[in-house]
């Protein structure tokens, strides 16, 4: 889906059109450039990304920015397009779990030459552009920090007269919250909470909890009887009636808009931190966040802070430093800053934070205590994710899941497959 492209570029065309020439149709600015960005995400996403566009480019004679919001699946496949085309974005939206992989295969162009004569990212320190920095190159900014979480619909649970999730709560004791949950809304199409086995994230900090992690040293850090846990976790607790049915939990596109908590089909939901303030705006109830649960009370959460995205240059620009001063005002702006709040996570820059914290409404504040409340529970951020991580989790982790939910297999055979087909997927 392409977000108001057309009346964007519109809107700017006559300045353009009007300071691109001189006397004699001589351009009068050698510098002109138009920049392609491309995300993934949102309504609200979008309409911040291009307000914050529409600002730098009246604060940039020259510069027209044309903006491109894609949802789900939809921007991976537009991504690979672009790469075989050798024509990708000149910025584009990557994760942790995708950086490495793009950045391997040749989608994103090394940024260390812009640092720091244009990109200023010294006052994020030195651990946060390790985040996105990928055999020893920085390959990407961190546009906030973030980390997983629990949401749930607090209107539920008082009408259930169950008591609300907090960071001690175990995985035992969630799965007789969402059983009970289910049982209290009287709805056929209501449930406690979502199909997590089609989570990589949420494994990921599951075996985090038990010292494992999804990758390590560049292969699976996990085995059959790891994944076999998790996948029996999930089909029990499915057949207790405490998940969502198959048919509406393959329709998460791991897009706020396709969440079953999003749509009001489960009173709990797992997502990425910063996402709270999407999922409130089409919520109807109010929503609160706290901590995934955790194995056993008193141990690992499972958490690390993480870039909750990122703004990559593609490899085939022929604007290199224009992206570069693009993505700069979009993480170091405090107008910018203000525009995009923590929708994004919560900024890098200190003076950007400090900037927006006085206009933050409460569920934007929420996100940023919940940031905060993790900083002495996290665990250090994993090593970047190996080449073939993205088709794990699109092509093996969530159609293995799905067939499991609609019980064309079983837990020991999903087990077995995901790790005899990852092992041929992940590549170091």
């Amino acid at each position: 889906m392409q977000i108001n492209r057309r009346s964007f570029l519109m809107g700017t065309a006559g300045v353009t059109a009007g300071l691109a020439f001189g006397a004699g149709g001589v351009p009068a600015f050698a510098a002109d450039a138009q920049l392609r960005a491309m995300w993934w995400g949102s309504n609200d996403r979008a309409k911040r990304t291009l307000d914050v566009a529409k600002l730098y480019q009246d604060k940039t004679p020259g510069v027209t920015i044309v903006g491109e919001s894609m949802s789900g699946d939809g921007y991976w496949t537009k991504l690979a397009t672009q790469m075989a085309g050798r024509a990708i974005a000149d910025v584009f939206q990557l994760e942790p779990g995708t950086i490495s992989d793009y950045s391997k295969r040749g989608a994103c162009l090394a940024l260390d030459e812009f640092v720091p004569s244009t990109l200023k990212v010294d006052a994020f320190g030195k651990d946060m552009l390790k985040l996105t920095t990928v055999d020893g190159k920085l390959y990407g900014v961190g546009l906030g920090l973030n980390s997983f979480a629990l949401f749930f619909d607090q209107a539920a649970f008082e009408k259930a007269g169950l008591p609300l999730p907090t960071t001690d709560l175990t995985w035992d004791e969630y799965a007789k919250l969402a059983v009970e949950l289910t049982k209290a809304s009287g709805k056929d199409n209501y449930w406690g909470g979502p199909y997590g086995a089609r989570y990589t994230y949420v494994f990921d900090a599951w075996l985090r909890q038990r010292g494992k992690s999804l990758y390590a040293d560049g292969k699976l850090g996990f085995g059959v009887d790891d994944a076999k846990e998790w996948y029996s976790f999930w089909e029990d607790l499915r057949k207790k009636g405490g998940t969502v049915g198959a048919d509406v939990q393959t329709l998460d596109q791991n897009t706020i808009d396709t969440n079953a908590l999003a749509l009001g089909k489960s009173a709990m939901g797992m997502a990425y931190s910063n996402q709270l303030v999407g999922y409130q705006l089409i919520s109807k109830n109010k929503l609160a966040i706290t901590t995934l649960p955790r194995e056993k009370k008193g141990g690992p959460s499972g958490h690390y802070y993480r870039p909750a995205l990122i703004w990559s240059v593609g490899a085939t620009t022929k604007n290199g430093e224009a992206a570069a001063k693009f993505i700069d005002f979009f993480v170091n702006s405090p107008d910018a800053g203000k525009i995009l709040g923590v929708e994004r996570g919560v900024p890098m820059s200190p003076a950007v934070r400090e900037a927006i914290l006085p206009a933050l409404n409460p569920t934007e504040q929420a996100t940023v205590q919940y940031v905060n409340l993790l900083k002495d529970q996290v665990g250090d951020y994993p090593a970047p994710a190996p080449l073939g991580s993205t088709e794990f989790d699109q092509r093996l982790f969530r159609p293995i899941a799905d067939e499991l939910a609609f019980e064309r297999t079983t837990p020991a055979e999903a087990a077995q497959r995901l790790v005899d087909e990852g092992k041929a997927t992940i590549r170091s």
